[in-house]
């Protein structure tokens, strides 16, 4: 890989985490394929060379365990959804250059390559291991076939991931007391033969891989604690029946764990698309073994230590090119709580278009609602807000005001020169773009295009062309044409069909979508007809009143049908149990004498360093003026604890002393959400300064 700005001369490929194909897909799924979508489009915009692959993810014990519930195969089961998803997302404007499944041939195929390289380098050992077993059942019992115990934090976990509690990837004999989820009778240890990726032998080399990384700082930040600690190796086989067969001699009865498959599925889905387009269009061996390439993974924050530890392990170990960049997106809540889908408290990707809302508007809303690593909040009400107030008051609006005046009254393009304020105006833009996706910043890249929208909107109402002869009108109107073109161009990742729209309205050659960042400041047809209509429709409050209607109607059946023990068919995705509620306020009122008993104070950070032992916990010296504190603060994965000296905070100085795994806490660092934002100050306050 390189570290050049984009566009480079090496062939990019952006993936997105492969969905589990297990349940419905709702707009919190959509956030992550929206983004990588948007992503790949915009690197197109820039003149890089680029391909977007995905697949779905058909392994692993979930799949196995709601299939046998259902009384059909794994397979089928997993098919099923896996064609589903196939059907939703073009008609989201998810646009995949290859769309595979990890059961496919050339996926199993090439994980099995993979494995026999890791043997020939000496990277796989055996090694005999307690797995969890059923007697009743006469069965082992891989990951989700067993609950019990954490081991570091104590809190209910299952086998493969302790997702009530720390966090942590769990390995097969880790759970404590556990429990088989077939009979739910106690499960007992014995003694079995797995097969182990030295993933401790990576250990150097992935110190300095999360120093290359590019991408969201949750997904530099984040593994640090695995890369810098105590990295276990990684068991790669489960006792199952369903997966792909390990292919070293007597491991008949053994399949490779998922995470071996999932990932190699971007390998495979490249692969196939490169025989379809043929290798001189874009070659997949280029990118992921020969030389300098481009690769960017687009996933949840869920699963950041699979894409950042394991994962370029396994393609070190295989002798394939690593990722350039790892963007993991927050997740997306409902009206402030995370989505439930076992109570139905979501929006489902086909009850949005049942409503017979445009993919567009929801494309802009998950896109442009916050940054890459930021949780979104949907509600119906956000939705309008932004659907009204931005895409349809703004740039609908110009695009539609600005071409029906220049066709009514010059029958296009009016014969006038090109301001230099505009045009340096969208010079800006097109900086301020390549700077965005060179940030990984797909929000600050849409919302260049609305800027433009904006400035296009002012610069008419300040003009007011309608009150000019056609000598002085003509080069506002050429400006406004040339700034359609503009938005046209530069919102098109965001909004591709709607992007489109405009592009035709302007009758311009070609497509939005094959035009590149410099079309923004060339020539627009010297004639086109007048436009249809506006781009974009307000959502009006009825039409929201009647949603949330719908909405909590729902929710509430569910949550009638659950207390009465009948079951809810649900698919869950792991955002429910992950993703942070935004908690609604507090009903209590609190006095302002209480508020003054606070004694919140302006702090400096002088040292930073992680409790060893403890997952989450940094001890922090912090200066607040009269005064150094040593305080433990909940940030040791979310930030880089080296880059925190000098960093101003805010503190809770008169809080009580606490002793946090055995380290003395004398006050509290503020910070916001599950993202551990650190509250800070605008100005240059001293520490000590005391916050009112």
């Amino acid at each position: 890989m390189t570290h050049d700005e984009f566009p480079t001369d090496n062939p990019a490929l952006v993936t997105c985490g492969l969905p589990y194909a297990n349940g419905d897909l709702h707009v919190g799924h959509l956030r992550t394929y929206v983004s990588g979508d948007a992503f790949s489009r915009a690197l197109r915009t820039l003149g890089q060379r680029t391909a977007f692959v995905s697949g779905s993810d058909m392994h692993g014990t979930p799949i196995a365990v709601n299939a046998e519930q259902e009384g059909v195969s794994p397979e089928e089961f997993a098919l099923r959804h896996h064609e589903q998803y196939e059907e939703t997302f073009p008609r989201f404007n998810v646009d995949f250059d290859n769309y595979g499944h990890t059961h496919d041939e050339t996926n199993v195929e090439l994980t099995q390559a993979f494995v026999r390289t890791w043997e020939e380098n000496d990277h796989v050992y055996e090694k005999e291991i307690q797995v969890a077993y059923d007697p009743e059942a006469d069965q082992w019992l891989p990951d989700r076939y067993v609950e019990g115990e954490c081991p570091y934090c104590g809190e209910h976990a299952r086998g493969d991931e302790c997702d009530e509690g720390c966090q942590r990837h769990l390995e097969p004999g880790d759970i404590v007391d556990p429990v088989s989820t077939l009979t739910g009778n106690p499960a007992e240890y014995r003694e079995r033969e797995h097969e182990f990726l030295r993933l401790s032998e990576f250990q150097e080399y992935l110190e300095g891989f999360i120093n290359r990384l590019e991408g969201t700082s949750n997904a530099q930040n984040q593994p640090r604690e695995w890369i810098e600690g105590d990295l276990q190796d990684l068991c790669i086989t489960r006792d199952m029946d369903w997966g792909i067969d390990y292919p070293g001699d007597g491991e008949d009865d053994l399949v490779l764990y998922v995470w071996v498959d999932a990932p190699i599925e971007y390998v495979a889905s490249s692969k196939q698309y490169s025989e379809r387009v043929g290798t001189d269009t874009y070659d997949w061996e280029e990118v992921w073994r020969d030389g300098d390439s481009e690769i960017v993974h687009v996933i949840g924050r869920d699963i950041i230590q699979h894409h950042t530890v394991f994962w370029p392990s396994m393609l070190r170990a295989a002798e394939y090119n690593e990722p350039r960049a790892v963007c993991a997106t927050g997740f997306v809540n409902l009206n402030g709580k995370a989505f439930s889908t076992s109570r139905n408290r979501a929006i489902w990707a086909d009850e949005y278009l049942q409503e017979g809302f445009h993919p567009d508007l929801l494309r802009y809303y998950l896109a442009t609602a916050a940054g890459f690593e930021r949780d979104v909040n949907f509600s119906w009400e956000r939705f309008q807000e932004r659907v009204n107030s931005e895409l349809a008051d703004v740039v609908g609006n110009f695009v539609n005001r600005a071409l029906l005046f220049a066709a009514r009254n010059f029958d296009g393009t009016p014969d006038a020169e090109l301001t230099d304020e505009t045009e340096t105006r969208i010079a800006e833009a097109m900086d301020d773009y390549e700077d965005a996706l060179n940030d990984y910043d797909v929000r600050a890249a849409g919302e260049t295009a609305v800027a433009l929208a904006r400035y296009g909107n002012e610069y008419i109402q300040n003009a007011e062309p309608w009150k000019l002869d056609a000598d002085e009108a003509a080069p506002v109107i050429r400006d406004c044409v040339q700034l359609v073109k503009a938005v046209a161009v530069l919102l098109q990742p965001i909004t591709p069909e709607k992007a489109e729209e405009a592009w035709d309205q302007l009758d311009a050659d070609g497509s939005a979508a094959d035009a590149t960042v410099g079309d923004c400041l060339q020539a627009t047809p010297d004639s086109f007809a007048e436009p249809d209509g506006p781009l974009f429709e307000k959502i009006d409050d009825e039409r929201v009143a009647e949603l949330n209607e719908k909405l909590e109607a729902r929710v509430e059946e569910a949550s009638a049908d659950e207390e009465e023990g009948e079951t809810v068919e649900s698919g869950e995705d792991e955002s429910e149990s992950e993703s942070a509620d935004v908690e609604a306020l507090v009903e209590e009122r609190v006095g302002f004498d209480d508020f003054e008993a606070l004694d919140l104070r302006v702090g400096r950070v002088d040292g930073a360093e992680g409790i060893e032992g403890a997952d989450k916990l940094a001890r922090l010296t912090v200066d607040i003026g009269v005064e150094t504190r040593q305080i433990v603060a909940g940030i040791k994965q979310l930030h880089d604890l080296d880059e925190l000296p000098g960093t101003k905070v805010i503190v809770v100085a008169n809080l009580e002393r606490a002793e946090l795994f055995g380290v003395e806490s004398n006050g509290m660092v503020l910070a916001a959400g599950e993202d551990a934002d650190l509250l800070t100050t605008h100005g240059d306050a001293e520490p000590g300064t005391r916050v009112k």
